[in-house]
């Protein structure tokens, strides 16, 4: 049986509760069709996120559906304690003046590194905050260094990411705290809250900023991994994610140039196919080539 939005939305006049709307059955069929023997237990999890939370109690039930709706088609579970994705709530002004009470998405830090492992383009993906005493080298060019053994104090002064592809091409990005908090400030309309993620969880919130910073930037993204940045942060307003309102952040935009010459680089198979790419598309980026050039050789002297 096929559901859309328009269905849902019609259906709501009759059911206008968060509950009474996920307890149609052609909205059970349409979770079952995409999380299975899970669809159940996911259900069940909204709905006590939801009775839980007297904000996300009066939020508009529809966008509390379509935040369920994009977390089951990311296969991510909407759990607190496991911090892969969130339900948030958030009062959104109206052009009238009054206001509305909504869910957003909120996609946690793990999620994000959920979704790279999944695309199986990813030897490693991870973020830590760092400590006083941590940074050794920082240089914007050449790139940071960071000595983990030491720790001078419990005083948290940047964040940083990291990744490194199959192909071998990898990448840092670090945040100083002050940059992580004029960047939360400027994009964050929760940043002050003092019962915003910025304040409960820090550490959580710059570590998911860094991963996705660097991933819109840097990384090749999968359709999934596309989706997940489209929609983090996001007022959605169709089940799909196609259509959102980004009423607590900035709009990330995906370097889909940026990503096809990475994927170019990635199906090179000899240095000559290589050769023959430098040639061809000149701007592509040499740190790029150049850890691609290096796999190659690595591949060729084995053999």
């Amino acid at each position: 049986m096929e559901t859309n939005t328009n269905t849902v939305a019609t259906q709501q006049n009759k059911q206008t509760t968060a509950k009474g709307l996920l307890s149609q059955e052609n909205v059970r069929i349409k979770f079952e069709e995409m999380l299975g023997k899970k669809s159940q237990g996911f259900i069940t999890s909204v709905l006590q996120i939801v009775a839980n939370n007297s904000k996300l109690s009066m939020a508009d039930p529809i966008s509390v559906y379509n935040v369920a709706m994009i977390a089951a088609t990311l296969d991510l579970p909407l759990n607190d304690n496991l911090g892969f994705a969130y339900i948030i709530p958030y009062t959104l002004k109206q052009q009238d003046g009054s206001y509305k009470q909504v869910a957003q998405f909120q996609l946690g830090y793990k999620g994000f590194i959920q979704l790279a492992q999944r695309s199986g383009a990813f030897k490693t993906l991870s973020a830590t905050p760092i400590y006083e005493g941590q940074l050794t080298k920082c240089n914007p060019l050449e790139g940071f260094e960071f000595d983990f053994t030491k720790k001078e104090s419990e005083t948290i002064i940047g964040f940083a990411s990291y990744f490194k592809l199959l192909n071998g091409f990898e990448k840092t990005l670090y945040m100083s705290i002050s940059e992580m908090k004029a960047h939360g400030l400027k994009y964050s309309k929760t940043f002050n809250n003092s019962y915003g993620l910025w304040n409960t969880d820090l550490a959580g919130m710059g570590s998911k900023t860094v991963i996705k910073l660097l991933l819109s930037k840097f990384a090749p993204l999968s359709i999934e991994m596309q989706t997940a940045v489209k929609v983090d942060q996001a007022l959605i307003n169709d089940e799909k994610g196609d259509s959102v309102t980004y009423i607590d952040h900035e709009d990330v935009v995906v370097n889909k140039e940026e990503e096809r010459a990475l994927q170019m680089v990635a199906d090179c198979m000899t240095l000559e196919d290589l050769d023959m790419l430098k040639i061809s598309c000149p701007e592509i980026n040499t740190e790029v080539i150049g850890a691609k050039k290096l796999e190659l050789q690595n591949k060729k002297g084995k053999k």
